[in-house]
């Protein structure tokens, strides 16, 4: 225990120490993510219960009806809730579309396809650009979120330290490519179903026959994808390594292995079967009469190309992984294959267990109105202020930013945020569609993954911080990664006001307007 004499000298805390001081300890103290959907459904069967009690309504301004609360207390709503909680899990579009994918990133991931992807990238590319090397090996492995904390960012420190250079400012350029790449990327990834479903939930309050597919934000996730390549190579070389100066630390460096003869081999015929896969799509949808092409109208947007999506995504990995597997020896039979299958699929128990509440939230949300009243009102609102241009997607995403700090996990957040403001913003005279609400989430989300402790890796990033020097801890993180969330927000923000204003869509069947 420190004498008064101790405690009287040490240095008072600054305002922003003591801010993620209360950050830190308010969310350690929120529940499980389930218990909190839980507690949420409750909520939405009190408050259905309230507003219809005093006549809460609205006028639809999509087909002029009038929108009353439906009482989940009333014998109708317990006879709905009690028929239709099994219906709720299991139509919750993200509990299929995340269950398929894995299978194809849990064989990527279980014959080391993944892991010897990202040492190719970083070890190919000359010393002088080997800051943006690290970085974009973060944003790929966004593929595979594991991949990226679990090998990427203490690779990055390594990679730093071997060449002499400041072992934090390879974590932090990792780290930087890593959070980024959950906005940003140039491959349609496991978290893209996932935000697309929960945004197919949300605006079918609006319109029913609403789908939003998960390559909604693809283009603008690949200029996304370049707008964290510089900001994070530039932050890396011109603002954090020169603050942290020469490494005095005693840590020993690490020889980083190259690629053994077969892991190259099966790198290049992986490389090839994606090649080969790609060109076989290609002719399913770009001939007039393409196999996957909308039989009636010849369209592809409106195709079973995108209906089934999801299955092209699955496809993409599995193949290449299969292979890959098979040369390095990974996979020498079906059942080295199921194995690893099997051993990524047992890791979502959580999840399940997480989507079966959510659904329920958002479920009983959409059927006692309280979504679309709150969603027509606020809308109204809005557009009375005049508050409806790009500034209002730019708040969001600060919004956004500002939730991520207290709550870790995305596809959790974007649950309880997708039902309020996808409906508002669809419902505004310029009525934006669910995509550009998305994007706006995935970048506030990604800015403030680099900084709060709440994110769930962030532990162990102070692990391998602690390698170099045991005196880093949290507060090392959290100001060397500062400069990121403050460049990147300025940047990215602006770059998807610009994507406003020229009306470019954001990915295929992604208008950034409602027709």
């Amino acid at each position: 225990m420190a004498t008064p004499s101790e405690s009287s000298n040490k240095p008072a805390k600054s305002f922003f120490a003591r801010t993620l001081d209360f950050i830190e300890i308010v969310g350690n103290k929120l529940p499980h993510p389930a218990t909190i959907f839980g507690g949420l459904a409750v909520l939405v069967i009190l408050l259905s219960w309230l507003f219809h009690a005093i006549g809460s309504s609205a006028v639809n301004p999509a087909d002029g009806n009038t929108v009353t609360v439906n009482n989940l207390v009333s014998a109708d709503g317990f006879r709905w809730m009690y028929t239709n909680i099994l219906d709720n899990f299991l139509r919750f579009p993200p509990l299929g579309y995340v269950l398929v994918v894995m299978v194809g990133i849990g064989l990527a991931e279980g014959t080391g396809l993944f892991a010897v992807m990202i040492r190719a990238l970083v070890l190919s590319a000359p010393s002088k650009f080997i800051t943006a090397a690290v970085v974009l090996a973060g944003i790929i492995s966004g593929l595979a979120v594991e991949a990226g904390y679990v090998i990427l960012i203490p690779l990055g420190a390594m990679i730093f330290h071997a060449l002499g250079r400041h072992p934090m400012a390879g974590l932090a350029a990792a780290f930087c490519g890593v959070s980024g790449g959950f906005g940003a990327n140039f491959f349609i990834g496991s978290i893209d179903p996932i935000l697309a479903g929960i945004s197919t939930s949300a605006a079918q309050i609006i319109d029913p026959e609403m789908v939003v597919n998960p390559a909604v934000n693809y283009y603008f996730m690949i200029a996304s994808s370049f707008v964290v390549l510089f900001v994070g190579t530039w932050v890396t070389d011109k603002v954090v390594e020169p603050r942290l100066g020469k490494y005095e630390g005693t840590a020993e460096r690490f020889k980083i292995t190259q690629l053994t003869p077969e892991e190259s081999k099966g790198l290049r015929w992986a490389g090839i079967t994606v090649v080969v896969y790609i060109v076989a799509m290609a002719f399913t949808v770009i001939p007039e009469n393409g196999l996957l092409r909308n039989p009636e109208t010849g369209s592809i947007l409106h195709s079973p190309f995108f209906t089934g999506i999801i299955i092209g995504i699955l496809l993409l990995f599995l193949l290449p992984a299969l292979v890959y597997g098979i040369i390095v020896g990974t996979v020498k039979n079906d059942k080295d294959m199921m194995k690893h299958i099997i051993k990524s699929m047992s890791g979502m128990g959580g999840y399940i267990v997480l989507v079966f509440f959510a659904a329920q939230f958002v479920y009983f949300f959409n059927y006692s109105n309280l979504g679309l009243i709150i969603a027509i009102k606020g809308a109204s609102g809005l557009t009375a202020i005049g508050f409806t241009g790009p500034v209002l997607i730019a708040a969001f995403v600060l919004l956004a930013a500002f939730i991520n700090l207290f709550m870790g996990s995305a596809s959790a957040k974007w649950a309880i945020i997708a039902p309020v403001f996808i409906p508002m913003l669809m419902l505004l005279e310029n009525g934006y569609h669910p995509g550009i609400t998305q994007a706006a989430f995935r970048i506030g989300d990604s800015l403030t993954n680099l900084v709060t402790p709440m994110m769930s890796y962030f532990a162990l990033i102070v692990t391998f911080a602690e390698k170099y020097d045991e005196r880093y801890g949290i507060g090392t993180i959290i100001s060397t990664m500062l400069p990121y969330t403050i460049f990147l927000a300025i940047v990215w923000i602006a770059v998807l006001m610009l994507w406003i204003w020229f009306g470019i869509p954001l990915g295929p069947d992604g208008p950034i307007y409602l027709n």
